[in-house]
């Protein structure tokens, strides 16, 4: 948004604040598959979820982040917060050492003048500048409402898009997702069946991550062997080129922590192997 407005020098009363949410990572705090939501003596609430079959995320804090230049990690004191909420709750108390892996990320929120971070707007703002040529301004949004803010912003679009076509993208699957929730157990036992060197674990991981998409990856493998260099917990060279063709990938973090979890199950030294493979020439 600043490099837009410095550019266009096009002065706006509109404008985004940049909140940080921080989230910690421990070994699973109880053995059933609930979420907790649980309200501080600040009013502020927190999620506990299991998360990766054998972990327990909790988040997520709200602190102003004021310098967009910066990269969003978790404080020390973003930690010990969260640390000591969790233990109003849970009979078991856990430390910054019980926490094996943070991460955090910038929410650009709408600048409604709120008070504190926590009680601004999660709401999406549309506006569209029409002084000139039309720009359509987009304020906040978030991934678990991204496809009705964008048919919104098309709706916003449409009296300068005359043949517009009629909306389709809610019922659209993303790559790999075009199976109903019930067939995922089906999907694992057909993986299981055609390629028997296969763990149900990793089977079931591999359905998680790439769906429908998961037979095209393997290929005609017949063994693990055919798969390439094991990087450790089940990722191999296969999957690794399939990310970096399909998903983008350019480095080790991007496949051990934004397209898979994978970094939790994986040794420093398999991690750092993984980010020299991925810098040598292809």
């Amino acid at each position: 948004g600043d490099i837009i407005q410095t550019k266009l020098r096009v002065n706006s009363s509109e404008g985004v604040r940049l909140v940080r949410g921080s989230h910690i990572v421990t070994p699973k705090l109880y053995d059933h598959d609930k979420c907790y939501f649980f309200q501080g003596s600040d009013g502020r609430i927190i999620f506990a979820i299991p998360y990766e079959t054998d972990f327990t995320l909790i988040g997520t804090t709200d602190a102003d982040h004021d310098d967009p230049s910066l990269a969003p990690v978790c404080t020390d004191a973003e930690r010990d917060y969260l640390v000591n909420f969790a233990n109003q709750y849970f009979e078991n108390d856990i430390s910054a050492d019980d926490v094996v892996w943070t991460y955090s990320g910038v929410r650009p929120l709408y600048d409604d003048g709120a008070s504190s971070a926590s009680a601004a707007t999660r709401d999406y703002v549309l506006k569209v500048d029409d002084a000139g040529p039309p720009l359509l301004n987009i304020f906040g949004g978030k991934i678990t409402t991204y496809r009705v803010l964008a048919e919104d912003a098309m709706d916003m679009m449409a009296p300068y898009l005359p043949a517009l076509k009629p909306k389709w993208t809610a019922g659209a699957a993303l790559p790999g997702g075009d199976f109903e929730v019930s067939e995922v157990d089906s999907l694992i036992a057909g993986l299981l069946r055609d390629y028997p060197f296969l763990t149900p674990v990793w089977a079931k991981r591999l359905v998680r991550a790439y769906g429908t998409d998961a037979r095209g990856m393997l290929g005609t493998a017949k063994a693990a062997s055919d798969l390439g260099t094991d990087f450790g917990a089940t990722l191999t060279q296969t999957e690794v080129r399939y990310l970096i063709t399909h998903e983008y990938a350019t480095c080790a973090a991007d496949i051990v922590w934004r397209r898979s979890k994978l970094g939790l199950r994986m040794t420093p030294a398999q991690i750092t192997a993984l980010d020299v493979y991925m810098t040598e020439p292809a």
